[in-house]
C-alpha cells in the first residue's frame, strides 16, 4: 500500500513541476532523498510523458491547426522552427548522453544551487523582458537558443526545462509571456515523447523489460497526466495577468533551505 501511495505522490509532484519553472527532475530527485523510493530512468521519463500528454490535449487545437494548415506560410514558419529547435536539442542529447555517457547527479546539492541561481535569473530575465516591446512573434534565433536551453536544462536539473526555454524566448526575443510559453510547451511535446521512447528501447534492448514495474509506471504516468492537466490550465490563466517572481522565490527558498538542510554529500 505504501510503494502505491509513494508513486501516486511521484505522478502529482511530476504533474505539478513539469511545467511549472521549479524543476520536476529536481524536485523527484528530493523526493527519493526524502523517502519515496529510487525509480527507474524510464518512469522518470515515462511520468514526465504523461505530463507532456496533458499539454498535448491542452493544445490538440493548436497542433491540428498547425499540422492541417500547414500550406499557410505563418503555420509552416512556426513548425520549421519547432522541428529546427527540437532538431537542435536532439542533436545535443544524443552527444551528451551517447558520447559522453551524461548521468543525473546522485546529490540534491547541484540542484539546490540550480534551483536558487535559476529563481535570481529568472527575475533578472523577466525584468529585462518587460522592459522590450511586447512581441509575440517566435524569431529563428528564438528558436534555436529554445532547443540549446532544453539540453541545457537537461545536464542541470533544478534548472528547469519550461524556466529555461520561456525565458529564452522572452530574453531573446518574444517578450510575450503566453507566446514564450506556447512555443515552449509545444517544442517539449516530441522532445519529451522522444526521450520516453529513447529510455523505452534502451530498457528493452538490454532486457530490463522483466525487472521494470509497468504496474508502478502506469500509475504515475496517469496520475502525472490529470494532475499536469490541471496545473497547466491553471498556469496559462496565471501568466495572463501575473509575473513568474512567485515562482522565482519559491526556488530560491527552497534551495536555500535544501543547502542548509541536506548534509553535504546527500
Amino acid at each position: 500500500m505504501s510503494h502505491l501511495i509513494h508513486v501516486i505522490l511521484l505522478g502529482i509532484i511530476e504533474g505539478i513541476t513539469e511545467f511549472l519553472p521549479i524543476s520536476s527532475t529536481g524536485h523527484l530527485l528530493i523526493a527519493e532523498k526524502l523517502g519515496l523510493g529510487h525509480r527507474s530512468d524510464l518512469f522518470n521519463v515515462g511520468i514526465q510523458a504523461g505530463a507532456i500528454l496533458a499539454v498535448t490535449l491542452i493544445y490538440w487545437q493548436r497542433i491540428w491547426q498547425l499540422l492541417t494548415q500547414w500550406r499557410d506560410p505563418v503555420n509552416r514558419d512556426y513548425l520549421l522552427k519547432l522541428l529546427v529547435s527540437f532538431m537542435i536539442t536532439s542533436l545535443l542529447g544524443v552527444i551528451v548522453v551517447v558520447h559522453f555517457h551524461f548521468k543525473l547527479p546522485e546529490t540534491v546539492t547541484p540542484i539546490a544551487w540550480a534551483l536558487v541561481i535559476g529563481g535570481f535569473w529568472m527575475i533578472a530575465a523577466e525584468q529585462l523582458a518587460a522592459r522590450q516591446p511586447d512581441r509575440s512573434e517566435v524569431t529563428w534565433p528564438v528558436a534555436i537558443l529554445v532547443g540549446i536551453a532544453q539540453m541545457v536544462a537537461g545536464i542541470f536539473p533544478g534548472t528547469s526545462r519550461s524556466s529555461a526555454t520561456i525565458f529564452t524566448a522572452m530574453l531573446v526575443g518574444t517578450s510575450n509571456r503566453a507566446a514564450a510559453t506556447e512555443f515552449a510547451f509545444l517544442v517539449g511535446i516530441p522532445t519529451m515523447y522522444a526521450a520516453t521512447g529513447y529510455e523505452l528501447l534502451k530498457v528493452l534492448k538490454d532486457g530490463g523489460a522483466a525487472h521494470e514495474d509497468w504496474s508502478a509506471l502506469v500509475t504515475g504516468f496517469i496520475v502525472s497526466a490529470i494532475v499536469a492537466f490541471i496545473a497547466v490550465k491553471w498556469l496559462l490563466g496565471y501568466i495572463r495577468s501575473h509575473r513568474f517572481t512567485p515562482f522565482a522565490i519559491y526556488r530560491i527558498a527552497l534551495g536555500v533551505a535544501l543547502l542548509w538542510l541536506m548534509p553535504v554529500g546527500s
